[in-house]
């Protein structure tokens, strides 16, 4: 088999055998096909020619371009699980990745916007017309709800179960995860279901769907993006310092402030690992300060 057909072969039993998400397939099969087109310059035709001296001199080659620990991490990643198909099914006689160790990831705290920003954001979309209920409605649920880019795209009305007090989120990895829905993000997603968004619905092919562009299909990544971009600059927010997942980062680190649990936050934001919650302690690592000096004993 040649590489390309490797590689495939790889993707499609992440997508139909292990029923991996789009975006992450799609994601493996970018960073292996970097791999591939670099290796294939250095004479490799197939997979099995590859050797480890091979994939060191290509992540010292990753180094020397200053490419980010956390894109050559994931690149290792995707190595070691296409090695590791390849083996588990014979096409190879070993896996030079075994003994390659994982480049330390640097550590980097989210961007967030503090309470006041993010609520003069939402707070300033105060229209009534069709396009400022829905746009307030996705700020309001981002930002209530925690949900990643890509669960708001997807998000269908049904979604919203308990007598409207939770919804229903697929997740990474298809999990399935239940957050709770209240308050203003219930409310303004209440009124825009209502009373706007009879005004995008075009194709019964997307009825199912919350959240519509102008010509009525599901909104995409980009089209997310560009929706806060534009609310967060009509208050002065610069461009650099929003965008959907910093919504996320705010909806995590605001409960951590105001006391919530880690172990809920976790749950609510999907997380398989706690140690991919604990990054906002190091947000909040001034109010912890705080507390430990106005409650310890001995501080």
């Amino acid at each position: 088999m040649s590489f390309d057909d490797e590689i495939e072969s790889f993707i499609g039993a992440l997508r139909f055998e292990r029923e991996m998400a789009v975006n992450t397939c799609e994601s493996y099969g970018r960073d292996l096909a970097h791999f591939a087109g670099v290796m294939k310059l250095q004479g490799c035709s197939s997979a099995g020619d590859v050797t480890r001296a091979d994939i060191d001199a290509y992540f010292m080659l990753e180094r020397e371009r200053a490419m980010a620990s956390t894109t050559r991490a994931r690149r290792l990643v995707a190595l070691k699980m296409f090695y590791r198909h390849l083996s588990e099914r014979r096409l190879i006689s070993s896996d030079p990745t075994s003994l390659v160790d994982r480049p330390k990831k640097a550590k980097v705290l989210p961007r967030v916007l503090s309470e006041e920003e993010t609520f003069l954001m939402i707070d300033e979309v105060k229209g009534d017309t069709p396009r400022d209920l829905r746009d307030r409605a996705m700020l309001e649920v981002m930002y209530g709800c925690g949900l990643r880019v890509s669960e708001v795209c997807e998000l269908k009305i049904d979604d919203v179960v308990s007598d409207g007090e939770l919804l229903r989120i697929l997740g990474k990895g298809s999990k399935e995860r239940l957050v709770p829905f209240g308050g203003a993000a219930a409310k303004a997603f209440a009124d825009y279901i209502s009373s706007a968004r009879a005004s995008f619905a075009k194709s019964a092919a997307f009825s199912g769907y919350a959240f519509l562009t102008r010509l009525g299909k599901p909104f995409t990544r980009q089209g997310v993006f560009k929706v806060i971009r534009e609310r967060a600059a009509a208050v002065g927010i610069a461009a650099n310092r929003i965008s959907p997942h910093v919504l996320r980062h705010c909806f995590a680190s605001h409960m951590l402030q105001r006391g919530a649990d880690i172990r809920a936050i976790q749950e609510m934001l999907g997380h398989a690992d706690i140690g991919t919650t604990q990054i906002y302690t190091h947000i909040d690592s001034g109010r912890f300060g705080e507390v430990h000096r106005r409650y310890h004993p001995r501080a």
